[in-house]
């Protein structure tokens, strides 16, 4: 099963605390492009910027301990979503708000990753994860138009077999 060309992960880190890690984890630029941002509004831009459906997108933003960073977090969710719907979030939280992120933010949410020494294998489980179900959303789209395809041709036969009876008995 081939992958799809590139997968475009764009990573938000306000503090500068992990961003370095997962450019280390998904090193490979064939496959992988990492793009880390500093704030919200440089995030929207580098997002914004990749206009193809085809390429998996992934976006991972590192949440800190403040009620008021939930809100903002669900706008920044809700303008990503509104872009491209198909795009995963990844959420990296501190692991003693696990639970309250988890009922904040509940919706548009693909995963929620503790902030950990096992955080950077998290992350690229869950990345993972997503390219494989970006992957079998485009091969069941080409089956399901194969399938389509082949019907038509079927009953296009069909139809033609029955004309062939009736106009030239004889043969059958």
């Amino acid at each position: 099963m081939a992958a799809s060309s590139k997968t475009h992960i764009f990573c938000l880190d306000d503090h500068r605390t992990f961003a370095e890690d997962l450019k280390k984890r998904f090193s490979d630029t064939t496959r992988y492009e990492v793009t880390v941002s500093h704030n919200e509004d440089d995030l929207l831009k580098l997002f914004s910027g990749e206009k193809s459906k085809k390429v998996c997108k992934i976006v991972i933003i590192g949440i800190h301990d403040s009620k008021d960073n939930y809100q903002v977090t669900d706008e920044l969710i809700s303008r990503i979503r509104t872009t491209n719907p198909e795009t995963g979030i990844l959420l990296v939280v501190s692991p003693e708000r696990m639970e309250e992120a988890s009922k904040q933010l509940r919706f548009n949410v693909d995963s929620f990753i503790p902030r950990n020494s096992n955080m950077v294998l998290r992350v690229h489980n869950a990345v993972k994860k997503h390219i494989s179900e970006h992957n079998l959303k485009i091969y069941r789209k080409r089956r399901n138009i194969s399938l389509l395809v082949f019907f038509i041709f079927l009953a296009f036969s069909l139809v033609v077999l029955f004309i062939a009876r009736f106009k030239f008995p004889h043969y059958f």
